[in-house]
């Protein structure tokens, strides 16, 4: 049977995209010309530019036009990102470490390895995590300005699967969800898994349009807000407490769910408080123990409102059957015996270690970040082209992210997320230097 037409013009144009043919960087024809040249439906056309995007091979942007996608740029962030190799210093994705870290995990295991409780470990576990754990992680987030019951917390495998649970549980396809135009790339993935759409917010230096939000709601049938307002990722900004205040009370005039995702909260140094402490009846908060403690160990939690949490529950029981037993009962012993907060506390002081490297180093540049990140967002001149200077630093081993994976809107903006908590200091001393000379020449 003969391919369609559009078909072979979208292989056509891939082979030669893909033998060099059509170099990267080449601005390809406007829907419009394509659809004059090849005679074909301009919606035929448009389809061709969706299909050639969703393989990876062309970018579209808005007001610019189509361009070649530079190949050696890897396609995403986090659940899409290339396997980094072993000689590249890795500053697209963030897993910071210390170097106690690997004898505190020896001798908890020895000391669970001890205890009575290890044989109930073995077994199938409360679908919401066992009541003396929810209980302890309860009690650990007084520190950050939340005050809820043990009934409210919902053990999970780690703050992206937390962030997955509410999105099941809570939305239907179709369902639309205001974010900040420059948004975590995770959760615009389980967005697109589960056919939920993603309405942007225009975003200022210190936090979303919240005037642009109002009329957002006034012409679309908004179900929820998500939202960062402690350490957001990759912006860097603390909302204020009455940024705060207004978002609970737009959330509250048009009856939203407010989506609080706070795995970078533990950074800030005495933050407002958070949105499930403003506006606690309709505030999910997420949070997880990857960043704070290690990536490795999969174990979070979301903080509901009580309406919420048999859906939530159920959603857990669907995609995990139950918590994570050995490693909820690790962190919850570290929490028990102040090792979390000892790692929170040298963690913040390595992340300001990090980021006095970087404003030392890229003193010439308007970046954005907080002073106790473990990231910064790297604005480029406007005739420079992202992933061209992404792909010049693959070439020097150096593997930073584009803004394409964290933008909602459709003009993505030229910019670089570079994260700073993966390598060591040193390390990061060359990578940003290198960042620094091939930005500065183009």
């Amino acid at each position: 049977m003969p391919k369609a037409r559009y078909k072979v013009l979208v292989d056509r144009i891939a082979a030669d995209i893909r033998s060099g043919k059509l170099q990267p960087g080449v601005r390809l024809p406007t829907h419009r010309e394509l659809a004059k040249r090849e005679r074909l439906a301009l919606v035929t056309a448009s389809r061709i530019y969706t299909e050639l995007e969703k393989m990876g091979l062309v970018i579209g942007e808005t007001g610019r036009g189509t361009f070649v996608r530079d190949s050696a740029v890897p396609f995403g962030h986090g659940v899409d990102q290339s396997l980094v190799q072993n000689n590249t210093l890795d500053l697209n994705f963030n897993y910071p470490t210390l170097p106690k870290q690997t004898e505190i995990f020896r001798k908890a295991l020895r000391q669970l390895a001890l205890t009575g409780d290890l044989e109930a470990l073995l077994r199938y576990q409360p679908h919401a995590g066992r009541p003396h754990e929810r209980a302890i992680i309860a009690n650990y987030l007084l520190s950050r300005g939340l005050i809820v019951n043990a009934e409210q917390v919902l053990i999970v495998s780690g703050a992206q699967h937390g962030l997955s649970c509410i999105l099941m549980s809570q939305f239907t396809p179709g369902d639309v969800v205001a974010v900040d135009a420059i948004t975590y790339s995770g959760l615009k993935v389980l967005a697109e898994a589960y056919h939920i759409e993603l309405v942007a917010i225009p975003v200022t230096k210190n936090g979303p349009n919240l005037d642009a939000l109002i009329e957002i709601c006034k012409t679309r049938k908004v179900r929820a807000v998500y939202s960062m307002p402690t350490l957001h990722n990759p912006m860097g900004w603390v909302m204020n407490k009455k940024w705060r205040e207004q978002l609970a009370s737009i959330a509250k005039h048009y009856n939203l769910l407010i989506i609080e995702d706070a795995a970078y909260a533990y950074l800030a140094d005495n933050p407002p408080p958070p949105m499930a402490a403003l506006s606690p009846e309709n505030t999910m908060y997420v949070s997880g123990f990857s960043k704070n403690v290690a990536t490795g160990l999969r174990m979070g939690f979301i903080i509901a409102p009580e309406k919420y949490v048999s859906k939530i529950e159920r959603s857990i029981r669907v995609t995990t059957w139950n918590t994570p037993s050995l490693i909820t009962a690790l962190v919850c012993n570290w929490i028990l015996d102040g090792t979390v907060e000892e790692l929170e506390n040298e963690k913040r002081r390595d992340a300001k270690q990090r980021q006095a490297i970087a404003k030392s180093i890229l003193k010439e540049f308007s970046y954005i970040s907080h002073p106790s990140s473990y990231f910064l967002w790297l604005p480029l001149p406007e005739e420079m082209r992202a992933d061209k200077v992404v792909a010049a630093l693959n070439q020097q081993h150096i593997s930073v992210s584009t803004a394409e994976p964290f933008s909602t809107s459709g003009s993505t903006p030229h910019a670089l997320r570079i994260a700073l908590g993966s390598v060591s200091l040193s390390e990061l001393k060359v990578a940003l230097e290198k960042i620094k000379q091939t930005t500065l020449l183009g």
